[in-house]
């Protein structure tokens, strides 16, 4: 019996389920942009998006819902572009996602202006983004940071800078923005750490 009921939910879940997605559908064909969203997200994601076909329909979906004026969908298409490498397609969205907080867009864009994508490099506009993604809690995008102002790119070079943004990036968990904040720190102390000291202290 209990077999039965566990079958019975399971073909009611998937007619409830296939319903909403026909409605879903009649309603993007009716240009309503969340509708076209909803739709098309479980195409693009989870085990659907390692289909090509299944994907490629979902993507179809997702652009009408960007084109609509739907936010979420377009962060999706900004994302799908830079991921497959068609960085130019993926600017215009990574920038407007980026505008609005994103912070995977941002860490996308200062990358893509680190390593002249489809883009002359521009250092300058890497660390805005950069640090626009660090604000946004993104430890690497602080570490990248913390980089520039040690290198000296496209900014003179800064130590206490460089401190800044490798605590920033600790204090979002980052570990290797703790251990480097640690050592510059006790090199400002005077503090001697790393292998050199390992090795001292074995004759002492």
């Amino acid at each position: 019996m209990l077999k039965h009921l566990m079958v019975f939910s399971v073909f009611i879940l998937s007619t409830l389920s296939a319903s909403q997605s026909i409605s879903l559908k009649v309603l993007c064909s009716d240009n309503n942009a969340t509708a076209c969203y909803e739709h098309g997200l479980p195409m693009v994601t989870g085990e659907n998006a390692k289909v090509q076909d299944i994907k490629e329909e979902g993507l179809s979906y997702i652009r009408k819902a960007c084109t609509l004026g739907e936010d979420r969908a377009c962060d999706i298409m900004g994302d799908n572009y830079y991921k497959n490498t068609n960085y130019g397609a993926a600017i215009p969205y990574l920038e407007k996602s980026c505008a609005r907080g994103i912070k995977s867009a941002c860490e996308a864009m200062g990358t893509i202006y680190r390593d002249g994508h489809d883009v002359r490099p521009d250092d300058v506009k890497s660390r805005v983004f950069y640090e626009k993604a660090c604000e946004l809690k993104s430890g690497d995008a602080c570490f990248n940071v913390a980089i520039i102002y040690r290198g000296g790119f496209g900014v003179e070079k800064n130590r206490t800078k460089e401190k800044e943004y490798y605590k920033k990036g600790c204090d979002v968990g980052l570990k290797a923005g703790c251990d480097r904040f640690v050592e510059l720190d006790n090199e400002d102390k005077g503090i001697e750490t790393g292998i050199w000291t390992t090795i001292k202290s074995w004759f002492q």
